[in-house]
C-alpha cells in the first residue's frame, strides 16, 4: 500500500520559515516526481514546486526565491523549505507522486502564518 504523510505545518509569523517533510512508502520514490500544492479556504488549488526523479526542480511564481523542495530518496523523504512566510502562503500543504491511474496524496499539513 502506497502512503504520503506530510509533516512540519503549523503557525508561524510573517518572515518566518518551516519545513514541510513528506515520508513516503509502498514505493521506491527514487523513480518518482513529487509535487507539492497547496490550497487555501475558497481557493484554487495551487501547484507549489516539483521535483523530478533527478532532482530537476520548477516553483510557482509566488513563492520562487523563498522555496526549496529537495529530495533525500536515502529516507524516501521529500521537503520543502518554506522562507519569509507570508500570510498568503496560508494553506493546507499536500504532497502528490505518481500519475493517473496511479496517483498518491498525502493527507496534507496546514500552514498559517500570521501574526
Amino acid at each position: 500500500q502506497v502512503q504520503l504523510v506530510e509533516s512540519g505545518g503549523g503557525l508561524v509569523q510573517p518572515g518566518g520559515s518551516l519545513r514541510l517533510s513528506c515520508v513516503t512508502s509502498g514505493i521506491s520514490i527514487s523513480t518518482y516526481a513529487v509535487v507539492w500544492y497547496r490550497q487555501a479556504p475558497g481557493k484554487q488549488r495551487e501547484l507549489v514546486a516539483f521535483i523530478s526523479s533527478g532532482g530537476i526542480t520548477n516553483y510557482a511564481e509566488s513563492v520562487k526565491g523563498r522555496f526549496t523542495v529537495s529530495r533525500d530518496n536515502t529516507k524516501n523523504t521529500v521537503y520543502l523549505q518554506m522562507n519569509s512566510l507570508k500570510p498568503d502562503d496560508s494553506a493546507a500543504y499536500y504532497c502528490k507522486t505518481g500519475s493517473q491511474p496511479y496517483e498518491w496524496w498525502g493527507q496534507g499539513t496546514q500552514v498559517t502564518v500570521s501574526s
